[in-house]
């Protein structure tokens, strides 16, 4: 195949450092590739020189969008071009930026998970997306709640999550409350200090516009334009969940975020955000997106444990 970049820049984007992209490209689809000029060959069966061809076409028009290339979007490609739904990649040819970090950083949606995630985002007051680690849930609903925060569609923002992880107890930390609760909210901070910057974070925190807080604090509260932000539900318990959804006001939109195959609550006690999932799953209003390995952006080892572990879960636990 020809190729038509447009510099030198261009082919190391595409080929990655010392050809890793390629290596990985080779490696999915059992080819070999060469370049001569601007002539990529590839040898080896005839269907996987076609799939890889294909890839390289996808690939090429993500980098004219000003997407990047790394050996995790390529094994992303290679998927969809298997399964013949390389088309879809247009949806996230130029997507449309999310938000813009407080360093200039576009984000956009890397998947087509997460942009069915955004999507459904904007378009109900409650979405609950569940899925595992490294799948941007948290991170994108914290980049559009600041967006809308921004935009004046809500005068505040609430984050919050369950104070409990590991079987660890509140009482056995050191330290007054906000002490105590603060390491399970320390994501949330971090994620905040990123979008907003921390100066601006401090400003609005001590204006009451942005609040982090633990979920036993929402109890009897109704929160009006708002955007409200509940992550890590799958700690939650079934009480929590009800009583935290109930708080929903008039202008205010609701994000529930969750990995239900890392629940810490005891084990004679159910997973609210399983609950919640079965409960409104035909609720007029309610959006469920659930996400996968596949939709996994963090680290490419991310995802191989996620699925890892997903063998190991469905083999009965046999490694």
């Amino acid at each position: 195949m020809l190729l038509s970049l447009e510099n030198i820049d261009a082919y190391q984007k595409l080929f990655g450092m010392n050809d890793r992209n390629m290596a990985v490209l080779e490696q999915e689809l059992s080819v070999v590739s060469a370049l001569r000029g601007q002539e990529l060959q590839f040898r080896g069966d005839a269907e996987n020189v076609a799939a890889a061809e294909t890839a390289v076409a996808r690939l090429i028009t993500l980098l004219q969008h000003g997407e990047t290339v790394d050996p995790m979007r390529i094994r992303y490609v290679v998927s969809l071009v298997r399964e013949g739904k390389s088309d879809l990649l247009d949806q996230l040819s130029g997507s449309d930026v999310i938000a813009i970090t407080h360093r200039g950083r576009p984000i956009r949606s890397k998947t087509l998970g997460q942009r069915a995630y955004v999507e459904a985002v904007r378009k109900h007051e409650l979405t609950l997306a569940v899925g595992p680690a490294g799948t941007g849930k948290t991170y994108l609903a914290m980049a559009m709640a600041v967006v809308a925060l921004k935009a004046k569609e809500v005068e505040r923002i609430v984050l919050t999550r369950p104070a409990v992880e590991a079987g660890e107890k509140l009482g056995f930390l050191p330290g007054d409350m906000t002490q105590k609760v603060d390491p399970y909210l320390r994501p949330l901070y971090d994620a905040l200090h990123e979008l907003m910057g921390a100066d601006s974070y401090l400003r609005l925190a001590e204006r009451g516009t942005v609040e982090v807080a633990p979920l036993a604090f929402m109890r009897g509260r109704t929160l009006s334009d708002a955007f409200i932000i509940l992550d890590e539900a799958q700690n939650a318990t079934s009480e929590q969940m009800k009583m935290f959804l109930t708080r929903l006001g008039a202008n205010s939109r609701c994000i529930v975020t969750g990995d239900v195959s890392q629940t810490d609550l005891p084990k004679d006690k159910k997973s609210g955000l399983v609950e919640a999932v079965n409960v409104l799953r035909n609720v007029e209003g309610v959006a469920i997106v659930e996400l996968t390995a596949r939709d996994v952006v963090r680290h490419e080892l991310v995802q191989r444990i996620v699925q890892a572990y997903e063998k190991y879960e469905k083999n009965g636990g046999k490694a």
